[in-house]
């Protein structure tokens, strides 16, 4: 029997195979929505009108540890993400190092996401103690909203009509963290720069230590759906796995997005293998006991999260 998928996911060029027609998923008539990022994030989880899609794995730990298994998920991790580069100060701060963020005043644009769980992970990494930062939590470059989010003791949001790259060339803020290329930075005389310029040196030493290169996001389905067809996990873990698969293998031969891309990839390969993405669990598992272990210890969830739990559906599909 063919089972009717509707899944939302961001233009990534990792998928481009799946959205080609070139892979497609056994047993499955996929209807494939892409759009703009956040969008599609909110739809996966929120829209009933499709099934599932890409979502933040910090949410689906969240609501597994308070006890909701409306949505499954299944160890494919579209979106990964080192974050020394996601740094920025002012160009003319003082600050050159991470140890010079101790005791500053540092903007992030959420406690909670999974980012923010990374980010926090790489501080600790690099001897900066969270809690020996002053934290506040409001939006990049939009002016911050009047109702603040609920935040931990300690932690303050941005005063309202503020954004946070606003806050930082004005003197109110020492350093921010950021995903995305904050309103400032680019250029020889940008105000604003990355405190760690030799991201890429800080990131693979990182990787060094902690043999984790951290996903952001996972895909996940409703439970109604899975529960009526389980075999749809192991069948779109596989379409995922044959995607990247497809995808590594062009990199190879036309290197687009660089002239030098190919040299970069020989690096990766070095560093960490010749699938850095790799989807499924085993291949993920101390990375994702890494994210679980730090987003307990952020007190984000009032139980620590066995990374099987996560999973706990595909792997029974999957007859593990």
């Amino acid at each position: 029997m063919v089972v009717s998928l509707t899944l939302t996911f961001p233009d990534y060029a990792r998928l481009v195979p799946i959205v080609l027609g070139d892979v497609k998923p056994e047993g499955i008539d996929l209807t494939w929505i892409r759009g703009p990022r956040v969008q599609m994030l909110s739809r996966a989880l929120n829209d009933p009108a499709v099934q599932g899609g890409e979502h933040s794995l910090a949410q689906h730990l969240y609501r597994i540890a308070a006890g909701d298994r409306s949505h499954v998920a299944i160890p494919v991790f579209p979106l990964r993400n080192f974050g020394a580069r996601d740094i920025f100060v002012r160009r003319d701060g003082g600050l050159a190092a991470a140890r010079d963020l101790i005791g500053k005043r540092v903007g992030m644009y959420s406690w909670s996401a999974s980012g923010s769980v990374w980010y926090r992970h790489l501080l600790e990494h690099l001897a900066v103690p969270v809690d020996a930062l002053r934290w506040t939590i409001g939006p990049i470059d939009e002016p911050a909203p009047a109702t603040p989010t609920k935040l931990p003791a300690g932690v303050v949001a941005a005063p309202a009509g503020r954004a946070l790259s606003d806050m930082l060339r004005d003197g109110d803020l020492d350093a921010i963290v950021s995903p995305l290329r904050p309103r400032g930075f680019g250029g020889p005389d940008g105000p604003l720069v990355r405190l760690m310029p030799n991201f890429r040196a800080v990131e693979q030493e990182y990787y060094r230590a902690t043999r984790c290169y951290p996903p952001q996001h996972v895909v996940i389905l409703r439970r109604a759906v899975v529960e009526k067809s389980p075999k749809i996990l192991p069948a779109l873990q596989s379409m995922f796995d044959a995607a990247e698969r497809h995808f590594i293998a062009g990199q190879r031969y036309f290197p687009y997005a660089s002239p030098w891309l190919e040299a970069d990839i020989d690096e990766t390969d070095a560093l960490i293998g010749e699938q850095p993405h790799a989807h499924g669990l085993e291949a993920n598992r101390a990375t994702l006991e890494a994210f679980c272990d730090q987003a307990s210890r952020s007190g984000l969830v009032a139980r620590k999260v066995a990374v099987d739990e996560l999973f706990e559906e595909y792997l029974r599909a999957a007859g593990r």
